[in-house]
């Protein structure tokens, strides 16, 4: 008689590994983890959470209470694409879900989106129909960044140019399942041989931009990028990041840096100098125009933000490297 592996106690693999970077998110592991258990119906699923050197009791929680995730316990922050990465080399499922601890599937999520990738096998990346925690709707279905609509939203231009895209539009349709740019990582299910054939996250990015870079990525390589309106994730937002600094005026820093960086990547460096310069221009006309009016602190403030930019282009040697 032949001897299957299954017959050898090999078990098959889970459907779907699911990934959770967490950065002193303590308050949140248990009501997210809860989730998953709650909405996994009968699907297979390896639980991998990556902490990032968090202080708050993290880890002791996942080890003394979820003792079936696997843990990476960094003993410093590399990020949240990265820490990302750092899974890759334990994941067993047909597909990654990456999850942020700050968001919470419904019931019907896991099964829903798994059976829709099953069914459309072009589909590379999932995302889903993201919700505050009271309800109102997030941008879930989002178009790519460019030069022109980032200059046409800092100039406040947007009803002189009404067909250019919105990256972020939340009046663009939310209802029907539809082809898109790219869908916010918070909730970011993404197809096995996508990872094999193209990797994860570009390490470059520390915080931010990371989600959409890949999925340019995964355009370019001929998958689909989907959102599927039918299930709601309720994401509480910012929760994730904000626990990564201990001071939060770090974190815009972050998020221009990981901008400059997919325009340089993505665009060329003329184009990365001139939303570079026109942000600076903004800011440096709207401290004069405040200072006129005696707003000390929008002054300093748009003054501030201005030196940020400058610093910025010269510690990543014109977005040609990250600051760390």
């Amino acid at each position: 008689m032949t001897i299957t592996s299954l017959e050898l106690g090999d078990e098959p693999p889970p459907d779907v590994s699911i990934v959770i970077v967490s950065c002193n998110t303590k308050h949140l592991l248990t009501r997210m983890l809860t989730a998953i258990a709650d909405g996994k119906d009968k699907l297979r699923i390896e639980l991998i959470v990556v902490d990032n050197a968090s202080r708050d009791g993290s880890v002791e929680l996942l080890e003394q209470q979820f003792p079936d995730v696997q843990l990476i316990a960094n003993s410093v922050n590399v990020g949240f694409g990265r820490a990302n990465n750092q899974a890759l080399s334990m994941i067993r499922g047909r597909y990654v879900l990456l999850l942020n601890t700050d968001a919470f599937v419904s019931p019907d999520t896991l099964p829903k989106t798994i059976w829709f990738m099953d069914e459309h096998t072009s589909c590379g990346v999932l995302g889903v129909k993201l919700v505050g925690g009271d309800g109102e709707l997030k941008p879930s279905c989002c178009n790519f960044p460019t030069p022109q609509n980032i200059a046409i939203k800092l100039l406040h231009l947007e009803k002189f140019f009404p067909k250019t895209p919105v990256a972020e539009d939340l009046s663009s349709d939310h209802s029907s399942l539809r082809s898109c740019d790219w869908v916010p990582g918070c909730f970011y299910l993404v197809r096995r041989e996508v990872i094999e054939a193209i990797g994860l996250f570009d390490p470059r990015y520390f915080l931010y931009c990371e989600e959409v870079d890949h999925c340019r990525r995964v355009h370019e390589a001929g998958w689909d990028v989907t959102y599927y309106p039918y299930t709601q994730v309720v994401h509480i937002g910012f929760q994730s990041g904000a626990s990564t600094f201990s001071d939060k005026r770090q974190i815009p820093g972050f998020y221009i840096e990981s901008l400059f960086l997919y325009l340089r990547k993505h665009h060329g460096l003329a184009a990365m100098l001139a939303i570079a310069f026109l942000m600076v221009f903004i800011d440096l006309s709207s401290a004069v125009k405040r200072s006129l009016k005696r707003d000390a602190t929008v002054t300093q403030m748009r003054l501030q933000n201005a030196w940020l930019i400058l610093r910025l282009l010269g510690k990543t040697r014109l977005a040609s490297r990250p600051t760390r």
